[in-house]
């Protein structure tokens, strides 16, 4: 059997097309037939050669649903539903020792060195080849974390889930919002559209989107925030001026960066009120730095100050109930939909922004 994917052979050059042999299952490994594949925009920064992570040649993409085709021995997803042929799952993108001393001691998977990603630390130069999304079949090795997904409903909805949901979800989980927060989102692609929806089921008062993309500020709006805020026509002055109006001069109580820009985590912990906090989510790999004011900006104000590295299956959960308790919404969050052969087009939209969530469908 053998299965077509799209390989990024060098940095900033078109993807190409490969086919490649499907390889004979290990015990507790499973095969599942790619549905949906989500162009992330790091999926943009690895094809631009920005992230270290990256090993050439390799078949991108670390967002995926599908069906299972294949199974060798028992399996069973994270709620213990044993799995068949057929089911529809969604996987945890990252694959843990399980082991280590974060693993092990600090319950913090997301920080074990030994971590690994489907479409980011994998190469298809060496078995088992298909270890990427952008393919017709991707192989799941036995540590990988599973969710049955029951509903009939297309199955590109829940893309996301694995990366911009759980990543914010896990920003969430560590930023100490309470329910009447006011809430500052910066940047609205999927990772901050996913951070305003749960803004917005945590209970929060107010949620200020800022973003520069008419199409992705309205979809926030959509997605439950409040108030939404160009950086075009707006100054840094100007959009200042309106969250401190809006939050009675304080500023806001929690502030989330999900831009990966350095001037937009500026900007968060400018506003963000005394006593607050800025939790930073949106830098993926190297992209710049910060100067700060030690005194003014961090110690005056008591601010909190919180990085967050990807997830865990926690998360990933996190965000599929989330997308489970909005069916309707999150289906309109997939903008452009592309075939195998158009992953070129695909990187480009994200890339410019023109869409707001794009995805392949291997099989059409």
């Amino acid at each position: 059997m053998e299965a077509k994917a799209v390989v990024l052979q060098n940095f900033n050059q078109p993807l190409v097309i490969k086919t490649f042999s499907v390889p004979v299952l290990k015990g507790g490994e499973v095969l599942v037939k790619v549905e949906a594949a989500g162009i992330c925009g790091s999926d943009v920064h690895m094809w631009e050669g920005r992230d270290p992570r990256t090993r050439l040649p390799m078949i991108l993409g670390h967002e995926g649903v599908g069906k299972i085709v294949e199974l060798r021995g028992e399996k069973k997803d994270i709620y213990g539903t044993s799995l068949k042929i057929g089911d529809k799952i969604l996987w945890n993108r990252s694959i843990t020792c399980g082991q280590c001393y974060y693993c092990k001691v600090k319950r913090q998977p997301f920080l074990c060195p030994n971590r690994w990603v489907y479409g980011i630390h994998t190469t298809c130069s060496e078995p088992p080849y298909l270890t990427g999304n952008y393919a017709e079949y991707l192989l799941l090795v036995k540590e990988t974390d599973l969710f049955k997904i029951e509903t009939g409903r297309n199955l590109e909805t829940f893309v996301p889930a694995s990366c911009s949901g759980a990543t914010a979800a896990h920003a969430f989980d560590l930023s100490g919002m309470e329910y009447g927060d006011s809430v500052l989102v910066q940047g609205v692609g999927p990772l901050g559209i996913f951070a305003v929806a749960f803004a917005r089921s945590q209970g929060a008062s107010s949620i200020i989107a800022i973003g520069g993309t008419e199409e992705r500020l309205k979809m926030a709006g959509y997605f439950g925030a409040t108030h939404c805020f160009s950086r075009h026509p707006l100054s840094l002055k100007e959009r200042s001026e309106a969250v401190m109006e809006l939050t009675h001069g304080r500023g806001v109580d929690v502030a989330f960066e999900m831009a990966g820009e350095p001037d937009a985590l500026k900007e968060c912990i400018s506003l963000a009120r005394p006593g607050g906090s800025c939790v930073t989510a949106g830098f993926g790999e190297p992209h710049g730095s910060v100067d700060l004011d030690c005194f003014h900006d961090l110690n005056r104000k008591n601010l909190r100050l919180q990085g967050i590295w990807t997830s865990d299956v926690k998360h990933t959960h996190m965000a599929l109930q989330l997308i489970l308790s909005r069916l309707d919404d999150f289906q309109k969050l997939v903008t452009h939909r592309f075939s195998l052969d158009q992953a070129n087009e695909a990187i480009r939209v994200m890339k410019n922004k023109e869409a707001v969530k794009a995805v392949l469908l291997p099989h059409g």
